[in-house]
């Protein structure tokens, strides 16, 4: 990626590029936790996004897209947002650090990224770390990794439709070689923890649905959250108890009440398998995983038949845990894999996937790897 990056913004803008990159990432459990305020446990993986960008004196950003081919040509004043959708990220991150007044001029720059679209890694997350982590070491502007994670969301919510939470910029700029990380999402305080599944492979399957989270099935149950949690007195569900929801059910809807008992369980189950792997009890890292899969298919409803599917292969085949990983509709499931039923499950899961959907789910083997850089 760095040498196709390269040359291609040698042909278009000349030499002098300086590199960065950002990593996609996985989330090992603690799913949609972060906007209720709890707990999340990412790590990013050895794929990302990689971007030459050279300063180029004015105040115009000219930006090409390689893996689409597309390029845009956009200022930095709020009238100046550009119409291709991928240019909004790059458009929103200086926008969010002009905000917070940091002083930026316009940039030449190519990027490309090997993170799987629409795979539930947060491709969009590793677009966005990289442009601000870039900005603020081109700049000199001194932000801290907090608040470079901050104009990641902040991009997503206010230029490209989408309310998400932290996690995913967090574990893009704050990634760490060989550790996942538990980020409380109330206090921002996080902790890294070792990985090292011994005997075990993290791999992800992707059945190659693709899922779109702008507009209402994301939003919806965020706000399902938020009125539960209204109801409780409290401004998210983190620390609520299922004795708590019990007491308001007959006063809240019935999605309602199944959005908010997932959210409630899934709090639960982070802090299980933190405890988990600090004994590297692997086995009930796999179980938790299970529920969470099976939480979000049945109570929070954001799985989908193929997702369903290879959860269900992998039970069958004796894989220590599965889930959908990401915000849902499509994507990836995550597995903890023994080594010795490693090659029957891929194998069984490819075979049987393909006789129902048509199509083979692509598998990525994942590496824990580190955050934002220069190159």
């Amino acid at each position: 990626m760095k040498e196709k990056v390269t040359s291609k913004f040698e042909e278009l803008y000349g030499p002098g590029a300086v590199l960065f990159a950002s990593p996609g990432r996985i989330n090992l459990i603690g799913e949609h936790t972060d906007y209720n305020g709890g707990f999340v446990f990412p790590g990013a993986v050895d794929r990302g996004i990689v971007a030459a960008i050279r300063l180029n004196g004015t105040d115009r950003v000219r930006a090409h897209a390689l893996d689409l081919g597309q390029t845009a040509e956009f200022g930095l004043s709020e009238a100046d947002k550009p119409a291709q959708s991928w240019a909004c990220y790059l458009f929103g991150v200086c926008r969010e650090i002009q905000k917070r007044g940091g002083k930026i001029g316009g940039f030449d720059t190519v990027f490309a990224g090997d993170v799987p679209l629409g795979a539930g890694m947060s491709s969009s997350a590793a677009l966005e770390s990289t442009y601000a982590y870039a900005l603020d070491d081109l700049f000199s502007l001194g932000i801290d990794k907090f608040e470079l994670a901050r104009i990641g969301q902040a991009t997503e919510h206010n230029y490209c439709g989408v309310n998400c939470g932290i996690m995913d910029q967090f574990a893009s700029v704050f990634g760490k070689k060989g550790c996942l990380m538990r980020l409380d999402c109330r206090s921002m305080e996080f902790e890294y923890f070792p990985f090292d599944p011994e005997g075990y492979k993290l791999v992800l399957l992707d059945s190659r649905v693709k899922h779109e989270l702008v507009g209402s099935p994301y939003n919806d149950r965020r706000a399902s959250c938020e009125r539960v949690a209204k109801m409780l007195g409290q401004e998210f569900l983190r620390g609520a108890t299922m004795e708590q929801l019990d007491a308001i059910k007959d006063k809240i809807s019935e999605e309602d009440y199944k959005r908010a008992r997932y959210v409630i369980g899934e709090e639960r189950r982070v802090l299980d398998v933190c405890a988990a792997l600090e004994k590297g009890d692997y086995e009930t890292v796999g179980k938790r995983m299970y529920e969470t899969h099976w939480g979000m298919s049945r109570d929070y409803e954001v799985s989908c038949e193929e997702l369903d599917f290879l959860v269900g292969v992998a039970e069958e085949c004796g894989v220590a845990g599965s889930r959908i990983m990401g915000g849902g509709f499509g994507g990836c499931t995550i597995n903890l894999v023994r080594d010795d039923v490693y090659d029957r499950f891929i194998a069984t899961a490819k075979e049987k996937f393909a006789a129902r959907y048509g199509h083979e789910p692509a598998v990525y083997e994942v590496v824990i790897s580190d955050g934002s850089r220069r190159l």
